[in-house]
C-alpha cells in the first residue's frame, strides 16, 4: 500500500493554488487514493504551447521507493510518447526514479520532456524518425495533435455532451467522463457503454 500520509501531501503540493505556477496538477481519480489524473499545461515556444495533457497515474504498492505509473491520456505527437497509448519513456519513470522524487516533480520533467525531446531513446520510433528527418513536418503535426487533442473548446464539448445524452447516458456521467478521457468522444462513448 502507498504511503498514504505522503501522497496527501504530495495533492497539497499539486493544489490549484500551485498549479497556476507550475503548470502541473493532479486530482483524484474517484474514491481511489492510488489513481489520479494528472495536468501539464504545454511548455511556451513549444508545439504543445496553449494546450492541457491529461495523464493517468496509478501509484503501485510500493510507492515511494517504486516509481508511479504515468500514461497520456491526451493524445500526443512527440518522440518520447506512443502516439498509439500515451506511453512514455522517460528515465525518472523508470531506473532513475528516487523515493525523494515527488509526483509533482515527475510531472515537471514530464513538463520538461514535452519541451526537450529525446529522439535518440525514442518510445514512438515513427515519430522520432520525423522529427531527425523532417523537422518542419514534425512541428506541424504536434501543432495540429495539440490543437485537435490539447485544446478543448467547451462549444465543442457542449457538442458533445449533447449527442451522448441524446444517446440516453446521463448528462452528469457525460461530463464526468469527457473530462476522465480528455475530451474524447469516442473514448468517452466506450467507458459509457462498458458501464
Amino acid at each position: 500500500m502507498p504511503d498514504m500520509s505522503r501522497v496527501q501531501k504530495e495533492l497539497v503540493e499539486c493544489s490549484d493554488r500551485n498549479k497556476a505556477i507550475s503548470g502541473v496538477g493532479i486530482t483524484i481519480n474517484g474514491d481511489d487514493l492510488s489513481h489520479f489524473q494528472g495536468t501539464i499545461s504545454g511548455p511556451v515556444g513549444t508545439p504543445y504551447e496553449g494546450g492541457t495533457f491529461l495523464i493517468d497515474i496509478r501509484l503501485p504498492d510500493g510507492y515511494p521507493f517504486e516509481p508511479p505509473k504515468m500514461q497520456f491520456i491526451t493524445k500526443v505527437w512527440h518522440p518520447n510518447i506512443s502516439s498509439q497509448n500515451g506511453a512514455i519513456c522517460l528515465d525518472v519513470l523508470k531506473d532513475q526514479w528516487s523515493p525523494a522524487l515527488t509526483l509533482k516533480t515527475a510531472l515537471v520533467c514530464l513538463q520538461a520532456l514535452l519541451s526537450s525531446p529525446e529522439p535518440d531513446d525514442p518510445q514512438d520510433a515513427v515519430v522520432a524518425r520525423q522529427y531527425l528527418s523532417d523537422y518542419p513536418t514534425f512541428y506541424s503535426t504536434a501543432c495540429y495533435w495539440t490543437e485537435s487533442f490539447a485544446k478543448r473548446s467547451s462549444v465543442g464539448n457542449e457538442e458533445k455532451v449533447l449527442k451522448l445524452v441524446e444517446m440516453g447516458f446521463p448528462e452528469d456521467a457525460v461530463r464526468t467522463t469527457l473530462e476522465l478521457v480528455g475530451g474524447d468522444e469516442n473514448m468517452a462513448l466506450e467507458k459509457l457503454c462498458s458501464g
